[in-house]
């Protein structure tokens, strides 16, 4: 495998593991406090359907759409993504947002659990429901990350091997643990994630705008596939700077300033 190969396999991995974790949390909570029989069922319907859209969306992408624009309107998608993730990354480092909180998350969705009171028949709807539309509103970015990465490097069996191996650990883990997955450092691996949405993006976005020169073949960066390289140290950069300025008096929580850099980055 090459080194272009193993960036995507990493990359697609570590994004889907993310949204696998809060799936899987919504997942637990209902099978602990309602029974696992309807949360595994709503699990296997919305692993179903997501299925069929990949193969869908797939299909149409690369059927229906030049390189170039295939290019800009992914490539603007997954900055739209990215930027959103790295947003969020800045509020956490800066204390202005609250650190997501896996058992925090797991209580709560544990609680309308039980107060949705009993079920009725051999199909407990509230549990299938609620687990299906977790599963699928995750794996709906899975599928975008899945689609988006694979198709822009040419390898989309690739892409789908790091999102399978993402799903196959987290499930490994919570079996294994039978608690909130709060050990994994979720907050960190999305500002990373985001990172590498808003790079790739980048990227992606500024090749595709050879659709509006004549012939609509791509732009070509500087260094091809290294540019990339340089855009996450420029993304990585200006979120730090944002961190700073929201964290001056004035701008944020009084103690805002007594956290670590470690904190900021977990955040």
């Amino acid at each position: 495998m090459t080194a272009a190969t193993w960036g995507l396999l990493v990359a697609v991995f570590v994004a889907c593991v993310v949204e696998m974790v809060e799936a899987t949390t919504i997942v637990m909570a209902m099978g602990f406090t309602r029974g696992w029989r309807s949360a595994l069922l709503g699990t296997a319907a919305a692993i179903g359907l997501l299925a069929v859209v990949t193969a869908a969306a797939g299909y149409a992408l690369t059927t229906w759409l030049p390189e170039s624009l295939l290019q800009l309107v992914i490539g603007g998608l997954l900055l739209i993504f990215g930027l959103q993730w790295l947003r969020k990354a800045v509020l956490r480092s800066s204390g202005r947002k609250a650190i997501h909180d896996e058992v925090k998350i797991y209580r709560e969705r544990a609680e309308q659990a039980r107060a949705a009171g009993e079920s009725r028949g051999s199909l407990d709807m509230f549990s299938f429901v609620v687990s299906f539309k977790g599963v699928f509103l995750e794996g709906m970015e899975v599928v975008f990350i899945v689609i988006t990465f694979g198709l822009n490097a040419g390898d989309i069996p690739v892409a789908v091997y790091g999102a399978a191996a993402a799903v196959v650990f987290v499930l490994l883990v919570a079996i294994a643990t039978r608690k909130p997955l709060s050990m994994i450092p979720e907050n960190l691996l999305k500002y990373g994630v985001g990172l590498l949405l808003a790079s790739f993006g980048t990227y992606w976005s500024v090749e595709g705008l050879g659709l509006f020169r004549a012939g609509s073949g791509s732009l070509a960066w500087p260094g091809h596939n290294f540019a990339i390289l340089g855009l996450i140290v420029v993304w990585f950069v200006l979120t730090r700077v944002f961190v700073v300025v929201l964290r001056t008096p004035g701008n944020g929580p009084s103690d805002a300033g007594d956290e670590s850099t470690t904190k900021e980055l977990a955040a």
